[in-house]
């Protein structure tokens, strides 16, 4: 959250000490539950990744149906009707996959639009008078 409202952060190195209280209580089930969180509350990468995986299926599938037409055309070493079977399955399931990231995005966008963060943190105002300030916070909330 520190980092998406834009305040500037700085390192700081520092050597830990041993922990005073035995072991910790937050076991790892927690933790990777807490950084999946992070990941998909805060980035659209998840979403994405069916889109790039539906590119690359639909991309093996036809360079795979180039090979097993050849091996169709040229040799005897295919079984009638298993190619036709293997291609259309592998290009369907690429354009499935490319159909759901699609969708994906548009569902990244809502949540982001639901979450109703905004666009702008105001450090400080110049020539507004203190009072329409109030008046125009008051009246956004009366609103929302």
């Amino acid at each position: 959250m520190v980092s998406w409202l834009g305040f500037q952060q700085v390192a700081l190195e520092y050597e830990r000490e041993e922990r005073a209280a035995g072991e910790t209580k937050y076991p790892l089930k927690k933790m990777i539950k807490l950084s999946l969180d992070g990941l998909t509350s805060f980035s659209h990468q998840p979403l994405k990744i069916a889109s790039y995986a539906g590119v690359a299926l639909s991309i093996i599938g036809f360079i795979y149906m180039l090979v097993v037409l050849f091996q169709t055309i040229f040799t005897a070493t295919t079984v009638n009707g298993w190619s036709s079977i293997i291609i259309i399955q592998l290009l369907f399931s690429g354009f499935v996959l490319i159909i759901l990231g699609m969708i994906g995005e548009y569902i990244g966008r809502i949540y982001d639009e639901v979450k109703d963060r905004p666009l702008y943190i105001v450090e400080a105002s110049y020539g507004f008078e203190q009072q329409e300030t109030v008046r125009w916070l008051n009246q956004q909330r009366n609103e929302g």
